[in-house]
């Protein structure tokens, strides 16, 4: 079946996926406009589809239908996508079409303006196994002596079909608290979600989904979108008062311009979107898919259990105390063992030092090689925290070059947390933070960086440029080329993208990472929130989590170990806490855990996920691999006299049976998704589970 076709006739193109379709045409004016995004249709049902006009036409309302990527100019008056200024004072874009060409599932519509060398190309791109269609847009200024002026260029707008009702889902933070889903009704207005941090941040995520008001879990049309994108970004959401929603979105935000000089192009990031009429849970599998299948470089490996050093020895890192901490990992099973901050320059707090990427000579006498050649001997690889686009002032780094950092002239250059932040758009600057890391990865042969990003930009500014705005585009697309290139020339290398936590999570940085710190909080009660909002998105496998001590650093919460354990087993675990205060008790049971989940490993990293929703606080969710599912239950409290009821599961069958591997208990499929699988709960707040299933034959 192919993926893209073309009526010549109607100048239409559809584009298909497995259960849906995408069609656009080109207007009179030869605007591309939208005219469906839903289920499959054939190309001759879909030239039968007119385009969607205001039912307010008059002299104060556009009757024009949805264009692919609003500009200004003619009667539009909702957000542009496109806003250009070019030498002569004049704005907005008149189209003309240059023609097309299909390579396999991409399709490309060249464009250009009627009256000036500014060409424009928009991009589709479909997969044959997914109903994901990624957008993006290319911007050529053609000509050979005149600057445009570009001050939004977003990567693609998207419209949902004419319903009654709209109500947005999107992710909503702060450090320590992100990924909370939020979903409320669509305003008839301008809705903006937005970071203008220079980070993906904690606070937004450039996710958002629409539906009618009715979706569930397992039921309902969903269209959903993601930008792939790491940097500052925005999405703008626009309901009129005659109910038309479009959103548009791309990289930047407001009060940016660029220069696009004679002869220079600029490539928007990929905005991709999915319809699915099956609910969230349905969109989120399709998303889950799409990573693996297109984001991810190593989508087949299984992750490691890992231990991290910080939350046993903040920066009071040592040779001897990691190596006591690496010993006792190794017991438990623990796969890859990684040094956190404090071990280079004169790092002994976080206000000096960063920058200064030599091993303290006080602290490791002999370099790293000694503790990397411990660690492997315990059969363990070996990982290292890293901050590469950041200083200290108090550094031979700064000392040496203050140029290098984001600054304005005469304006304070603002500390957050005793740091600024590298100019990477320098070249410079770039070949030194590239060269140190791939020096620090080859000479001792490290297996894994956490690459953490501490705070955001402030006075992002670069004099003498003469664009200095584009450093917010360059500076992201900087730390890609150094991701890029380190893993090109290291293919054993895995990278976990970290910033204070989930402050930079989005595709474009799982496009050149494994997996992704999700919070600074390890609280198992708070985590089973975060780790919701983050599963609507990305997948288990990607999700790194931590056991840590209770009482937990960041709520103070007391939890059971065994809790703790089953909250961070839904993604990728690992162990934070100081195992030289840990019993053995607690010891032999983190080992039975740490074995227990590598049992379970294969269905959680490459199942398909199922979230589900019990009686009173009782959630859970379900993994499916072939005929194995597994299921993690977690209750963190209950009145007196009210036990959860079995938890009703979402992906066995009806017809099959299914066999507790553990206990040897067997359920009728229709048992389990009309009445529930049975829990053997403990007693009291904090109380959780893990069964794993069988398909009987």
């Amino acid at each position: 079946m192919h993926s893209v076709l073309f009526h010549p006739d109607h100048r239409l193109w559809l584009l298909r996926g497995p259960t849906s379709a995408y069609a656009i045409r080109l207007a009179e004016d030869d605007s591309v406009r939208n005219v469906h995004w839903g289920a499959v249709l054939t190309l001759d049902q879909a030239v039968t589809l007119a385009e969607r006009v205001s039912p307010a036409a008059s002299s104060f309302e556009a009757v024009a239908g949805v264009d692919e990527l609003a500009v200004e100019g003619g009667a539009r008056f909702g957000p542009p996508s496109l806003v250009v200024r070019f030498a002569d004072g004049t704005r907005g874009v008149q189209w003309r079409y240059e023609g097309h060409d299909v390579d396999g599932g991409h399709l490309r519509i060249h464009l250009r303006d009627r009256h000036y060398p500014l060409h424009v190309t928009l991009n589709y791109r479909v997969h044959g196994d997914s109903d994901v269609i990624e957008r993006w847009t290319n911007i050529e200024n053609r000509d050979d002596q005149a600057p445009v002026t570009v001050l939004r260029c977003d990567s693609a707008a998207w419209a949902a079909p004419h319903r009654t009702h709209y109500r947005m889902s999107h992710l909503v933070g702060g450090w320590n608290s992100e990924f909370q889903v939020r979903r409320t009704d669509v305003p008839v207005a301008e809705t903006v979600l937005t970071s203008r941090r220079g980070m993906t941040s904690h606070h937004a995520n450039p996710w958002l989904a629409v539906d009618d008001g009715t979706a569930g879990e397992d039921h309902g049309e969903v269209w959903s979108t993601a930008l792939a994108w790491s940097g500052s970004w925005r999405i703008t959401l626009h309901r009129d008062p005659v109910g038309r929603t479009t959103w548009t979105g791309g990289f930047g935000h407001e009060g940016l311009t660029w220069s696009l000089a004679p002869g220079e192009a600029l490539e928007t990031p990929v905005f991709a979107g999915l319809y699915t009429p099956d609910g969230f849970g349905a969109a989120s599998r399709a998303w889950h898919g799409h990573v693996r299948g297109q984001v991810l470089s190593h989508p087949d490996e299984t992750r490691p259990v890992l231990y991290n050093s910080w939350e046993a020895t903040g920066f009071d890192v040592d040779e001897a105390g990691q190596m006591a901490l690496a010993a006792r990992a190794a017991s438990l099973g623990v796969e890859l063992f990684v040094m956190d901050d404090g071990w280079f320059g004169a790092r002994s707090s976080e206000r000096a030092g960063l920058g200064d990427w030599e091993p303290n000579p006080a602290r490791f006498p002999s370099g790293l090689g000694p503790l990397a050649a411990e660690v492997r001997r315990l059969g363990m690889r070996f990982g290292i925290w890293v901050e590469p686009e950041m200083v200290n002032p108090d550094s031979d780094l700064y000392r040496a070059h203050p140029d290098w950092v984001l600054h304005m002239a005469n304006r304070d250059r603002t500390e957050m947390r005793h740091q600024l932040v590298l100019n990477l758009a320098r070249q410079d600057t770039a070949e030194w933070t590239h060269a140190w890391l791939d020096r620090l990865v080859a000479d001792h042969d490290i297996d894994f960086l956490k690459w953490d990003a501490n705070r955001p930009f402030t006075e992002a500014g670069w004099p003498g440029s003469g664009d200095p705005e584009r450093l917010w585009i360059d500076q992201t697309r900087a730390v890609y080329r150094i991701m890029d290139r380190l893993r090109a020339d290291h293919p054993g290398l895995r990278i976990e993208a970290c910033s204070g936590g989930g402050g930079r999570a989005d595709l474009g940085i799982l496009a050149r990472t494994d997996q992704v710190w999700v919070s600074d909080n390890t609280d198992p009660v708070d985590r089973i929130g975060i780790q919701h909002g983050f599963s609507q998105l990305y997948p288990a496998q990607v999700m790194s989590a931590w056991v840590t001590d209770s009482p937990n650093p960041a709520t103070a919460r007391l939890t059971p170990l065994r809790f703790r354990f089953h909250v961070a087993m839904a993604g990728v675990p690992g162990i934070g806490g100081d195992l030289t205060t840990w019993t053995e008790e607690e010891l032999k049971e983190s080992a039975e855990l740490v074995a227990a989940y590598k049992r379970i490993r294969p269905v959680v990293q490459h199942g398909a996920q199922h979230r589900l929703r019990g009686d009173g606080t009782l959630t859970g969710v379900e993994y499916v691999r072939d005929d194995d599912h597994v299921v993690l239950a977690w209750c963190p409290t209950r009145a007196f006299g009210h036990a959860p009821a079995p938890l009703r599961l979402a992906a066995v069958r009806p017809e099959a049976v299914y066999r507790d591997l553990d206990t040897g208990a067997t359920y009728p499929g229709a048992v389990l998704l009309q009445s529930g699988l049975p829990l053997c709960l403990p007693r009291g707040d904090h109380a959780s589970t893990l069964v794993r299933l069988r398909r009987v034959h």
